[in-house]
C-alpha cells in the first residue's frame, strides 16, 4: 500500500527545498524495484530530506531515525506518517531490527545511516554493523549512496546511487564480525562514489 501522506508532502516540499538546495542525482537507475537497504553517509540534518527528494514520489520507503526525534510531539507525528521509525542508538534495539526486517519483507526500501550519527570527517566514526545484519536476515541486498557533504544555498548537492551489493557471510545468519565487515564495505563504497577514500 502506498503512503498517500508521503506522496503529498513530497510534492509540496520538493520544489521549495530544491530551490535552495538543487540536487545532482546520479545512478538512480541502480535502485531496483525489489527491496534493498539504502546505506548513505550522513553529514547534515538535510540528508534524509534530500535522499527522499532524490527518489521517486511513488517509492515505498521506511526510514530508521534516532529516537530523540520522536520525543517531540509534532515532529513525532509527522515523521511517523512519512515512514520513519525510531531506533535507540548505542543499544541492541530489537524492536527497530524487527520493524526493519518486517518492512523489507513487506516490499519497502529501508534507509539507514550506518555510521549512526552525523559525520563531518569520514573515518572519524566507527560504522555500525546493524545495517548489514538487517540485510542478511531479510535476504536483501545493500545499496551504497553518497550525499554531498558540503551544502551551500543554491549550489548543487550530489546524491549518487551505487550498484546493489550482496553481503558476504557464512552459515544461515552470518556472524557479528561478518555484519561489521559488510557494513564497513558498503560505507567504503558509498564514500568512493563521492571520490573519498
Amino acid at each position: 500500500m502506498r503512503n498517500k501522506f508521503y506522496e503529498v508532502v513530497w510534492a509540496v516540499i520538493r520544489p521549495v527545498v530544491l530551490l535552495f538546495y538543487p540536487l545532482d542525482v546520479k545512478g538512480l537507475d541502480n535502485l531496483p524495484e525489489e527491496p534493498v537497504v539504502l546505506c548513505a553517509n550522513h553529514s547534515s540534518n538535510w540528508d534524509p530530506i534530500l535522499m527522499i527528494l532524490a527518489m521517486s514520489q511513488k517509492i515505498k520507503l521506511r526510514i530508521m531515525a534516532k529516537e530523540q526525534l520522536f520525543r517531540i510531539p509534532v515532529v513525532n507525528a509527522f515523521i511517523r506518517k512519512m515512514g520513519a521509525f525510531p531506533v535507540n542508538r548505542g543499544h541492541s534495539d530489537i524492536g527497530a531490527v524487527r520493524t526493519s526486517i518486517q518492512s523489507l519483507k513487506a516490499g519497502f526500501h529501508l534507509l539507514i545511516f550506518p555510521e549512526g550519527t552525523r559525520v563531518r570527517q569520514p573515518g572519524k566514526v566507527s560504522v555500525k554493523g546493524g545495517a548489514a545484519m538487517i540485510a542478511i536476515r531479510s535476504g536483501v541486498k545493500m545499496l551504497p549512496v553518497f550525499i554531498g557533504t558540503t551544502k551551500r544555498l543554491f549550489r548543487r548537492v550530489p546524491v549518487i546511487f551505487g550498484k546493489p551489493y550482496t553481503p558476504v557471510y557464512s552459515g544461515r545468519k552470518g556472524t557479528a564480525e561478518e555484519y561489521q565487515a559488510n557494513a564497513e564495505e558498503i560505507m567504503r563504497q558509498a564514500y568512493e562514489l563521492g571520490g573519498i577514500s
